[in-house]
């Protein structure tokens, strides 16, 4: 009976763990993480008889939960990126929404402004319409700072969003180790049973620290079996936890540019290594980096560059023409000049092209062996010069000028050169007097009552005026000289040279025409093909250079008589110049140094780039959301709990229990009976 007995508790008892265990899993099903539970029985040694071998009942041999590694290792992946996607998606959003608008962009403000060169182009005398120039001119340079004002709002959010992810990623790591810990103790305890429910929290603990970086888990082994602990790694094999070891994330100035945050991981020991950012890929925090470095860099620095070249190209021309008193002109914009990080005594950095200028940064370092001073943007070369060589040391490249004392004022790290960064905020207007528009042109030019054709000089382009002002007291003052046409040339005094020109189909820059006779004091005009018109330039004592278009049928012996402009008064030439600038590629040169943009089409491109990666991180959002529902759902498959199946599972051990504790019962009986016997 006693045998009976035994075996009844037996299945009691394995009943009560399956009831236990499905009522585990009843109220676990809405618990995050959680994976079903099962309790395997198997049954116990028989015992051996004359007869044969009876059973001895059951035993619960574990209580395992339903894992499939495989599906976990799908949802890790899947919401890692999505989790990319969906902070550097917020992020860009903001960007393109800023840009993009009609209202607070600066496509309008530009337009405003060239609307107003126009007005004084064809008003040169109203004083009202100088006025309106200078006031859209400053709503222009307004525009520019309020844009690179909510960039840099952008940025310090992205900052300190970094700075959040970075604790956030510092406490889940410190809570893995601390479970692992008890885990281990756990399994230790438990003859190496795996401890579920502890096992299910360090699993979500994981998955809330895989969705803010990329990390890589490796379980832990004492010899060739398990402890229940895990590794974790970021980046290419960098531990963040090693068992109960805890490397922490601090955020600190980066070497390259300590205006901006750098991830710095400290080990155990106290050691600090600045980490690459390629190496933080994935999760929120890969997203955030991903967003600075790509998106919010390249759409400030392309704003600064459109800031750079305004200032640049306008204030060239502007200083090309005469205001209403007859003078050149002065700096319309105030220069901008680039940022040198860090500022260092001595460093300069100056604008020398700004069609080959980057919108990037630059960064001037000293080869590893010290045998060469280089200038880069990104990873182009721009320029070097050898060393040791005698200060100062200068570096022409990308459209700047870099000037350092010697070669002991480049800090290990190099030094950052920021062309465009900083142009938005720093554009200005530099004139507030309407009379100092200088709308017109330096040079006159005439044609005496005695010329016998019908050649015209026409649309004079001054490119320089080196020279033109002779005395010094600010005013075109150079001497008068005459062109003669000679019957298929066209001809300059000595001490000039003439070229002629003709345009580029890429840049629509006039370049030197190499199949006509130039350099000399004449060139080919055949009034017999070129009637139509043909382009010149001519350079003169002291450097002075400007262009012209000639065209008709001149006679032999036809002069034109340039000479200084007294005034500017009604003179719009200059003004129509300023003009042309809305519309001429001014900015980034091709190989060949020749401009393929205008101030429009690269904040086109610039509007387009951004629209482009805030729908392609829209679009990689929902697809990795969608992967992230199917694996989800295959592992639920797995090792989610079915309310409906543990209802059934709980009727059907409960039956068990029932018929274990009537086996039970009918042993009492039978004892008792036995016993009754025996009275």
């Amino acid at each position: 009976m006693a045998g009976m007995l035994n075996i009844g508790m037996t299945g009691l008892n394995a009943a009560q763990a399956q009831l236990n265990t499905t009522s585990h899993n009843i109220t676990n099903a809405g618990t995050k993480g959680y994976h079903r539970q099962t309790v395997g029985q198997s049954a116990l040694q028989p015992l051996f008889t004359g007869a044969g071998f009876f059973g001895q009942g059951t035993q619960v041999s574990s209580v395992t939960r339903s894992y499939d590694r495989f599906l976990e290792g799908q949802i890790l992946q899947a919401d890692n990126r999505r989790s990319q996607y969906a902070a550097y998606g917020a992020q860009v959003g903001q960007i393109n929404n800023l840009l993009a608008d009609r209202t607070t962009g600066l496509s309008p403000a530009m337009e405003n402004f060239f609307a107003g060169v126009q007005e004084v182009a064809s008003n040169p005398t109203s004083v009202a319409a100088r006025q309106a120039l200078i006031s859209n001119a400053q709503s222009l340079a307004s525009r520019f700072q309020s844009l690179n004002a909510r960039l840099e709002e952008i940025r310090d959010g992205v900052e300190g969003s970094i700075v959040q992810t970075v604790e956030s990623i510092n406490t889940y790591a410190q809570a893995i180790a601390d479970m692992n810990q008890r885990i281990v103790i756990a399994q230790a305890g438990g003859a190496g049973t795996p401890a579920n429910d502890l096992l299910d929290q360090r699993d979500q603990l994981l998955a809330e620290l895989n969705k803010l970086v990329k990390i890589t888990i490796v379980e832990e082994t004492d010899g060739a079996q398990a402890n229940g602990a895990v590794s974790v790694f970021i980046g290419s094999g960098q531990s963040l936890v090693l068992r109960g070891t805890v490397s922490t994330f601090e955020v600190v100035p980066s070497a390259n540019d300590p205006t901006r945050g750098a991830i710095s991981m400290v080990a155990p020991g106290g050691n600090r290594m600045e980490l690459a950012e390629s190496l933080l890929t994935g999760g929120t925090l890969g997203g955030l980096l991903e967003f600075r470095r790509v998106s919010l860099d390249a759409a400030q620095n392309e704003l600064g560059l459109i800031a750079l070249g305004i200032t640049e190209t306008v204030n060239a021309q502007h200083k090309l023409g005469i205001d209403l008193e007859g003078v050149f002109g002065k700096d319309f914009f105030k220069p901008i000049t680039p940022t040198v990080v860090p500022a260092t005594a001595g460093v300069s950095a100056g604008i020398t092209d700004v069609s080959a200028v980057r919108a990037r940064d630059y960064r001037v370092a000293i080869d590893s062996d010290g045998g060469a001073l280089r200038l880069f943007a990104g990873n182009e070369e721009l320029a070097s010069l050898s060393l040791p060589a005698a200060g100062p040391l200068t570096l022409n490249g990308g459209g700047l000028s870099v000037t350092i004392p010697d070669a002991a004022s480049v800090p290990a790290k190099g030094l950052l050169i920021q062309p465009t960064r900083n142009a938005a905020r720093d554009i200005s207007v530099a004139i507030s007097d309407p009379r100092e528009i200088a709308a017109g042109g330096p040079m006159s030019v005439t044609a005496p009552l005695t010329n016998q054709g019908t050649g015209k000089l026409a649309n004079i382009d001054v490119r320089s005026n080196a020279g033109m002002d002779a005395s010094g007291d600010g005013k075109p003052d150079f001497a008068a000289f005459s062109a003669s046409f000679g019957g298929t040339s066209l001809s300059v005094p000595a001490g000039y040279t003439i070229e002629r020109l003709r345009q580029d189909s890429t840049s629509g820059q006039w370049l030197t025409d190499t199949a006509y006779p130039s350099g000399g004091t004449g060139t080919t005009f055949d009034p017999a093909t070129d009637s139509s018109g043909a382009r010149f330039r001519v350079t003169g004592p002291g450097g002075y250079e400007f262009d012209f278009e000639f065209s008709g049928t001149p006679e032999a012996g036809d002069t034109f008589a340039f000479a200084p402009n007294a005034a500017g008064v009604a003179d719009n030439r200059n003004a129509v110049a300023l003009g042309a600038l809305q519309t001429s590629k001014t900015l980034l040169a091709d190989a060949g140094g020749r401009p393929t943009a205008t101030f429009q089409s690269v904040y086109a491109q610039t509007v387009t780039t951004v629209g482009n990666k805030t729908r392609e991180a829209q679009v990689n959002e929902a697809a990795q959301q969608a992967l992230v529902t199917q694996a989800t759902s295959a592992r639920d498959s797995v090792s989610g709990v079915n309310l409906d199946e543990e209802a059934a599972n709980l009727i059907r051990f409960q039956l068990a229990y029932q018929a274990s504790a009537r086996v039970m019962t009918v042993a009492q009986r039978l004892f008792d009976e036995l016993i009754a016997i025996g009275r």
